[in-house]
């Protein structure tokens, strides 16, 4: 070779500012306009024309149940998360002045344990893929995560069987009796008046379910139910012809049934014979959700070369905390 100088291209550490083009070259594989090549037909160059696809990938939305936008959530240092309610409150007397006081009754408390579980994910891509792709996969993986656990949650808050897992406030037994001789952890169901319909005067029935939670639960309270049931109830007028929903008339505030915001949660099952498709309660005082830590996400380049994997976990728990700030409404005659 003597003295002639071979003309390399730098690497892309080295590139000086502006000098983007081999950037590009290592990135995507582009190569400089030839103007003798066209991209009119395939042999001729079309075939060399780099596609160019829209960087943000658009994706179908999952219905995320937003049970957590309304219960109690609690951050945990561990597994073992205790809490004490007190369920008949502390008994008093009256007396004279001058009378002499009794000995009163003593607190029962009762502990509640919400049962934890882990979400976890581990999708992979190549270091291929990572460099070349014309979007951000580790970002776009990271937001695919994020939905799938916060879908995957709110099933278990409304249906989640307990075992490794939240349990969910439908799997609580349910009684038609009412707070004062029904057990502690057992929900009050009121009865529609018709195997997987509503009965007669569907709107007074609405009213028996808002009425049996006692007046310091309904500070707060919320309906919820899935897009079927609120279907139906949006129809029903009253005897004046006036609709008992309420839209709303300001952006960001919930449409109302009764006075009470409604929540919409696609977990909530549909009207059939014996489901419980309507809710309504203090979520606040009467679901508590627990967890350990945000998502924590590890990128993994070691395990499975050439593959990344990308290794989220959340541990989360939840439970009724007050089974009387909570009621539902159940499809049948008895």
């Amino acid at each position: 070779m003597g003295d002639m100088m071979v003309a390399r291209p730098v690497l892309e550490g080295a590139a000086t500012v502006g000098d983007a083009a081999f950037g590009a070259f290592v990135r995507s594989g582009a190569v400089l306009e030839m103007k003798a090549f066209s991209g009119v037909t395939g042999d001729a160059g079309g075939y060399a024309m780099p596609r160019e696809i829209d960087a943000v990938i658009d994706a179908t939305l999952k219905a995320a149940s937003p049970i957590r936008s309304v219960a109690n959530v609690v951050k945990v240092g561990s597994a073992g998360y205790r809490k004490l309610v007190t369920t008949n409150g502390t008994p008093s007397g009256w007396a004279a002045e001058t009378g002499g006081r009794a000995e009163t009754g003593t607190p029962t408390l009762v502990e509640i344990a919400p049962p934890m579980g882990e979400l976890f994910a581990n999708p992979s891509a190549t270091q291929a893929m990572l460099d070349d792709a014309n979007f951000d996969v580790e970002e776009w993986l990271a937001g695919e995560i994020a939905a799938e656990f916060a879908k995957a949650e709110g099933a278990a808050f409304v249906n989640g069987n307990g075992i490794n897992r939240p349990k969910g406030f439908l799997q609580q037994p349910t009684a038609a009796t009412g707070d004062a001789a029904r057990p502690f952890g057992t929900l009050q169901h009121i009865l529609s008046g018709a195997a997987g319909e509503f009965g007669s005067n569907p709107q007074e029935r609405l009213i028996d379910l808002v009425q049996s939670l006692r007046a310091p639960y309904r500070q707060g309270a919320v309906f919820v139910m899935n897009a079927s049931t609120l279907a139906r109830i949006r129809k029903f007028k009253t005897s004046d012809g006036a609709f008992v929903w309420q839209p709303s008339l300001a952006a960001g505030q919930p449409a109302t049934l009764l006075g009470y915001p409604v929540i919409e949660a696609e977990d909530m099952p549909d009207i059939a014979a014996n489901t419980l498709a309507v809710a309504f309660g203090n979520f606040k005082a009467g679901y508590l959700i627990a967890e350990r830590n945000e998502t924590a996400i590890l990128r993994d380049p070691y395990t499975n070369k050439p593959f990344v994997s990308f290794y989220a976990t959340k541990r989360i728990g939840g439970c009724v905390s007050n089974s009387e700030a909570i009621k539902v409404m159940k499809f049948a005659v008895s």
